[in-house]
């Protein structure tokens, strides 16, 4: 293909086509700007950009080796690609694929005049996408599609909503919902240029100008349901000639059988449309005039199957009155007892027993008298009937003596025996027989509670035809009066810039994405590209009640508290009590990286249960499980709910205290079973301000410096006979940090072991420690004030160690969890992703924790999440 370059005047029409410049393109060229412009090269298939005078100013590369055309993108520096089948949106100067959109046998591109949408035309279909490329709807023919274009219509509301295509023998049409259908037929193939008010301005197979009459009524009523324009609905309804069978099915299809039952007078059409939008109302008007219209054999079975459907849909509602009033028609007399039974009508259950007994019902008589306790009625119905065996044992079980002697007396006089039958009844089940009654009923109300509402244009269509004033008429008025109260102002209606001023814009050109030398490298993705701030409407919900597309909308369902808590917090523990057990698995592994679940298993199990409660239900029924919501102490969340956790602070603050009390008692490995509960705990705490997230974040390192000092102590007691390992063991001891009291008992065993085995540099350094805390000059620690003067004194008299220690006290160092070595400044080491355990070999890296028991080492992560 090839492309050529024209310049000439907008504002002379006589004006000659000057400057032609030509070039070798691959499909179409589009312009990316003001004064430039992007073609795809024949042989390197790059995207290159050119300015007015046709010189190349930039190459950039697909992002597919198969793009063999482009497209107007919808803004500057955009493009359509076509790759195979896909449409892909490009961002030329950053060099990002913005959007991606299957489009088979693509052929060409049409904008909508505002920009929003784009309608990818196809050889066999239409895929309508918005301006980031994001698919709306797609249409598939059986014929070849020709050409496209948008509604340009200035009133009426159906610009850039109705894209109109043609094929070879008809034009039709496509909504953004994926509504389609056939507007006329052709006689000749012809190619859609604009569509404006019902004319549609093409050109034929001869490149010759011609405007086609269309009739877009039915695209247009589609529209305005839609957009739920109800008034604009109703006048098309009476206006024009869309009250057809087509019709009826399409609105009800798409879930609008309120709108048909408006203008439906059809008895059994209408009835179906009633039951459909609930219209109970509605329904029984119709079922009347169904129950009147019928005769012959099939009146019977057609008045059954009517009011069998309307009970249905009115026991939907809780309409109890008229599922009653139905089965009494239809004589359903088993329902009506049970709906009796259900509801508490306990007189009318009664009736219907009287009702049964006349139309000798046997099985009638005897439900009815099941559901109302009534056991002598039930005897008697098996005693009629002939099972007098089971008359016997029923009289029998509930005290009926008289009547169980009678019985008796009748078996036995027709040669029969009574023996044996009680024992046919378990002794479990005399013992734990009850009279079986009807239970209470707590309500006995004869509907469910229903939300009243005001009467909306969707219920009233004769006040929203009157409302609505046809747009166009409207415009005409408008532009009227604006013709009469205008002054005249030929002389002020140039613009207030200078023609210098626009020209000295247009040579700026601040679209142009060639930088030069000030290109900008920073991609910050879509995810980052600037939004405008959302401004919250407060008056957002309420129905309009005025407003011809103000319809009322049923208010939507409500959403369980526990299935809004994972999408509204972060926290392991918020996702744990909604259930989301993999997704809190994924946190913590994420944010502390969790590896071994079982040691937090119970913690989790006593999370999720912890945030609900049960009560027990209305008799008959199980318990209802409710959820604990943490932030409803003034009014009910709604979707912004956070559930109210089991784990507290004060659990962790109580377990502290206990490992503390254990390990002051010498209880070492009640101490350590503690501390270790507090870490599992403490992944699982949510936390109310910044002061307990630092609270938290304390606990968890005293937890790692009183177990860590735990395992050294075991160390040491492992390592008895070996005087050098022994003291070195005690002196990593003393820098565990810990409580001013405990410390005093580590410096008090470390210089105790470093005196016995003559290392006593080592025991003088321990004594002036122990002799600088503060606890010392209490009368209580006077003994060891006094012992550790005289080591001090011994020790600086003999000034010597007997061995050589791998410890160093004037340098600062950690401890490693694995060997208990110390690892001092600048040497490397790994740590632990949750409670911050250091070791110097990489040989742990990517294992378990040795001190938390279930987080991985070496692993970078955000670290501990706190707050909800």
């Amino acid at each position: 293909g090839c492309y050529e370059l024209i310049t000439f005047s907008l504002t002379s029409s006589s004006g000659s086509i000057t400057d032609g410049k030509r070039g070798s393109c691959m499909g179409p060229a589009c312009f990316l700007g003001k004064n430039r412009f992007a073609v795809l090269d024949r042989q390197t298939r790059q995207i290159v950009v050119k300015n007015l005078n046709n010189e190349t100013t930039k190459r950039v590369q697909p992002p597919a080796l198969t793009v063999d055309a482009i497209f107007d993108g919808g803004a500057s520096g955009r493009l359509i690609l076509r790759a195979d089948d896909r449409a892909i949106l490009f961002e030329v100067q950053s060099r990002r694929v913005l959007g991606e959109v299957t489009a088979p046998k693509m052929k060409t591109v049409v904008w909508s005049p505002d920009g929003s949408k784009v309608a990818i035309v196809c050889k066999y279909g239409v895929v309508i996408a918005n301006k980031q490329l994001e698919q709306l709807s797609s249409v598939t023919d059986t014929v070849r599609i020709k050409s496209g274009a948008w509604d340009m219509s200035p009133s009426g509301g159906t610009a850039n909503e109705i894209f109109v295509y043609t094929t070879l023998n008809h034009v039709k049409y496509c909504l953004a919902t994926g509504d389609t259908g056939t507007i006329r037929t052709l006689d000749h193939p012809i190619y859609a240029q604009m569509v404006m008010k019902d004319q549609l301005f093409c050109l034929d197979r001869e490149a010759r100008a011609r405007i086609v009459s269309i009739d877009t009524t039915e695209a247009k009523f589609k529209l305005a349901l839609t957009k739920k324009k109800y008034g604009q609905v109703m006048h098309m309804v009476k206006h024009s000639r869309l009250c057809g069978r087509a019709i009826v099915a399409y609105l009800q299809s798409e879930g609008f059988p309120e709108v048909a039952l408006h203008f439906v007078r059809e008895p059994k059409t209408r009835f179906r449309l009633a039951l459909a939008c609930g219209n109970i109302d509605a329904a029984i008007e119709c079922a009347l005039a169904l129950e009147q219209q019928a005769s012959g054999e099939s009146k019977e079975a057609g008045r059954r199957d009517t009011w069998g459907q309307l009970a249905s849909e009115a026991l939907r509602q809780g309409n109890h009155q008229v599922v009653e009033m139905s089965y009494q028609r239809t004589s359903d007399f088993d329902r009506l007892s049970f709906l009796y039974l259900i509801t508490g009508n306990i007189p009318n259950l009664r009736k219907m027993l009287a009702i049964a007994n006349k139309r000798g019902d046997i099985m009638g008589r005897y439900h009815n008298a099941l559901f109302l306790g009534n056991a002598e009625e039930r005897v008697k119905v098996l005693e009629e009937s002939g099972n007098t065996p089971l008359a016997y044992i029923s009289a029998k079980i509930h005290g009926l003596e008289d009547d169980a002697e009678r019985i008796k007396v009748y078996i036995e006089t027709n040669g029969g025996s009574v023996e044996g039958l009680m024992d046919k009844v378990s002794a479990a089940n005399k013992k734990s027989s009850c009279l079986l009654q009807p239970p209470t009923p707590i309500l006995k109300d004869t509907k469910w509670p229903t939300r009243d509402v005001a009467k909306s244009t969707l219920e009233d269509f004769e006040a929203a035809a009157d409302e609505y004033v046809d747009e166009e008429v409207k415009a005409q008025n408008d532009a009227t009066i604006k013709d009469v109260t205008s002054w005249d102002n030929d002389d002020f209606e140039e613009s207030n810039k200078t023609s210098a001023v626009v020209a000295a814009m247009d040579d700026l050109d601040l679209d142009d994405d060639d930088m030069g030398d000030w290109g900008d490298d920073l991609d910050l993705g879509d995810d980052m590209a600037d939004e405008k701030e959302e401004v919250v409407d407060e008056m957002n919900g309420l129905t309009d009640m005025g407003d011809d597309s103000g319809g009322f909308a049923m208010p939507e369902a409500g959403r369980p508290p526990a299935a809004c808590w994972a999408t509204n917090s972060s926290h392991a523990a918020v996702h744990i009590a909604a259930g989301n057990a993999s997704s809190a698995m994924q946190l913590l592994n994420r944010q502390i990286s969790v590896s071994d679940f079982t040691k937090i298993k119970d913690a989790m199990i006593g999370n999720y249960l912890g945030s609900f409660t049960s009560m027990p239900g209305i008799p008959g029924s199980g318990s209802m499980s409710i959820a604990l919501m943490a932030n409803d102490a003034s009014n009910h969340p709604g979707n912004q709910t956070l559930p109210r956790t089991s784990l507290k602070m004060k659990k962790l603050v109580s377990g502290i205290r206990s490992g503390y009390r254990f390990f002051q008692g010498g209880k070492f490995n009640d101490a350590k079973d503690a501390f270790t509960s507090v870490l599992t705990d403490i992944p699982l705490v949510v936390t109310d301000s910044r002061n307990e997230a630092n609270e938290v974040k304390e606990m968890l390192e005293i937890c790692r410096e009183y177990i860590t000092a735990i395992r050294i102590k075991g160390a040491i007691s492992e390592n008895a006979g070996n005087a050098v390992r022994c003291t070195e063991l005690s002196a990593y001891f003393t820098h565990c940090n810990l409580q001013p009291a405990h410390l005093l008992l580590a410096l008090r065993s470390a210089m105790g072991t470093a005196f016995k085995h003559k290392n006593f540099i080592l025991a003088a350094s321990f004594a002036r420690r122990l002799l600088e805390l503060p606890d010392m000059s209490s009368e209580r620690n006077a003994d060891l004030r006094v012992k550790a003067t005289k080591v001090l004194q011994k020790s600086e008299q003999m000034a010597r160690n007997e061995h050589e220690l791998n410890y160093n006290d004037s340098l600062t160092f950690e401890i490693d969890c694995k060997q208990f070595l110390p690892i001092y400044a600048g040497e490397p080491s790994v740590k632990c992703s949750y409670c911050g355990s250091s070791y110097s070999d990489d040989s742990m890296k990517n294992k378990v924790c040795l001190t938390c028991t279930f987080c991985t080492v070496g692993i970078q992560t955000l670290g501990l999440i706190t707050g909800s």
